[in-house]
C-alpha cells in the first residue's frame, strides 16, 4: 500500500485588525472599498439598522446588494436565515470573490459569519458591530452560528473576521433595554480578567449608562484588549479561551427556556448570579464579592433571579446540552477573584458536581 504524508496548516491565519472611534461609521465605505479592492461586496443587516439610518449612513449613494434580516432579533438566527443569505447571494452572481459585510449586532454578525464560513466554502467576512453586545464581545474572535430548535449556536464555524469596525456613535440609537443588557459581556470581562476594569464599572457606570461617547470608547478598548488577548492566545477554545463562558453554561440554558424572550446578557447575568454562587458554595469566595457584582448588574437593571414562569422549567437538561459537557455534563468556569479565573489542573472550565448546580438553581 502506498502511503504519503501531506501537511496542511490547521486554520487560515486569524490576524486581523480592530478599528475603534467615534461617529466613524459615514466615511467607512471608500475605506472598506480600498482595503478590499477586488472583491463584490454583500451586506447583512436588520430591520432595526435600516429603521435607524445605519444603512444609508454606511453605504451613501453606492449600490451594494444587501440583506435585511426580519424580524431583528434571536427569533432569526437559525439555519432558515443562513440559506435565505446564502440563496441571496447567489441570486446576485456571487462567487468566492465575495466580502460579506456584517452590520449590527450579535445577531447579525453570528448569522452573517456563519453563512460567510460556508458560502462556497468560506468568503471573507467583515464586522460593524452596532450594539454593546457585539461591540464588547460576539464580533471579536471569530464564533459564528445559528440556533437550532432544541439549543443555541448549534450549528457553527470559527471564521475570524477580515477586519473590525467599531463605532460607538451607532450605540445612540439602541433602545435602552439592548443597552443595559449588552453591558453585562463588558461586565463579565472585567470578573474573568481585569480588577482595575471591574473597578472602573464600579466608577463610571452612570457616565456608560449617560452614553457618553469618550467612556464609551474606554469601554470598547478595554473589552477588545481582554478578548483579543484571550483569542490570541487559544483561538479554537481548547482551554483558556472558554473562560469567555463565564456565567454562561447557566445563561444559555435560561435564554433557551425562556423562549428567547429574554436577552442574551440579561439570561447571562443570571448566569453570572448562579457562578458566583457555586464559587460560595465550593469555597472559593466570601458573599461579599457577588455582592459587589449584584450591585453592578443590579444598576444595570437587568435579571439577577429566576423569572417566576422560569422557576419550575428543567433547566438540567438544558445546562446538559452546553458545548462544555464532558460525559453529558458540563464544565463550569468560575473565578478566584475578581480579574482571576479558577484553574484546577490546567483546566479553566472545572467540574461542579450536579447537587450543587441544583442546589444553586433553587436559590436563584
Amino acid at each position: 500500500m502506498f502511503e504519503q504524508e501531506i501537511k496542511i496548516p490547521a486554520s487560515r491565519a486569524a490576524s486581523y485588525r480592530i478599528n475603534i472611534g467615534t461617529d466613524i461609521l459615514g466615511s467607512l465605505w471608500p475605506r472598506i472599498e480600498a482595503d478590499f479592492a477586488g472583491y463584490n461586496k454583500f451586506v447583512v443587516t436588520d430591520e432595526n439598522l435600516v429603521s435607524a439610518g445605519h444603512l444609508q449612513k454606511l453605504l451613501g449613494q453606492n449600490n451594494v446588494p444587501a440583506f435585511i434580516i426580519s424580524p431583528a432579533g434571536e427569533t432569526s438566527k437559525n439555519i432558515d436565515t443562513a440559506v435565505s443569505i446564502i440563496e441571496a447571494m447567489e441570486k446576485a452572481y456571487l462567487g468566492r470573490d465575495t466580502l460579506v459585510v456584517a452590520l449590527g449586532g450579535g445577531t447579525v454578525g453570528d448569522i452573517a459569519g456563519f453563512a460567510a464560513a460556508v458560502f462556497k466554502r468560506g468568503v471573507p467576512v467583515l464586522q460593524i458591530p452596532t450594539t454593546t453586545v457585539a461591540q464588547a464581545d460576539s464580533s471579536v474572535g471569530g464564533k459564528t452560528g445559528v440556533d437550532s430548535s432544541l439549543s443555541k449556536n448549534a450549528f457553527g464555524a470559527f471564521w475570524h473576521p477580515a477586519a473590525v469596525y467599531i463605532d460607538v456613535a451607532t450605540l445612540a440609537t439602541l433602545d435602552d433595554r439592548q443597552f443595559r443588557a449588552g453591558l453585562v459581556e463588558s461586565v463579565k470581562h472585567a470578573i474573568i480578567a481585569d480588577s482595575e476594569y471591574f473597578d472602573f464599572l464600579e466608577s463610571n457606570l452612570d457616565a456608560v449608562l449617560e452614553r457618553k461617547l469618550d467612556v464609551l470608547e474606554k469601554v470598547a478598548h478595554w473589552n477588545c484588549k481582554i478578548k483579543g488577548g484571550v483569542v490570541e492566545a487559544d483561538p479554537g477554545e481548547k482551554n483558556l479561551r472558554r473562560i469567555l463562558n463565564y456565567g454562561h453554561t447557566v445563561g444559555h440554558a435560561v435564554e433557551a427556556a425562556s423562549g428567547f424572550k429574554l436577552l442574551h446578557g440579561e439570561a447571562v447575568a443570571i448566569g453570572i448570579i448562579a457562578a458566583g454562587l457555586i464559587e460560595i458554595e465550593m469555597k472559593l469566595a466570601e458573599p461579599g464579592r457577588l455582592e459587589r457584582i449584584r450591585r453592578i448588574l443590579e444598576k444595570l437593571n437587568v435579571p439577577v433571579t429566576l423569572p417566576e414562569d422560569l422557576a419550575d422549567k428543567d433547566l438540567i437538561d438544558l445546562i446538559k446540552r452546553d458545548k462544555k459537557a464532558v460525559n453529558k455534563w458540563p464544565r463550569f468556569v468560575l473565578v478566584s477573584e475578581i480579574g482571576q479565573v479558577y484553574c484546577k489542573d490546567e483546566q479553566y472550565a472545572v467540574e461542579v458536581a450536579p447537587e450543587v448546580v441544583k442546589k444553586i438553581l433553587d436559590k436563584l
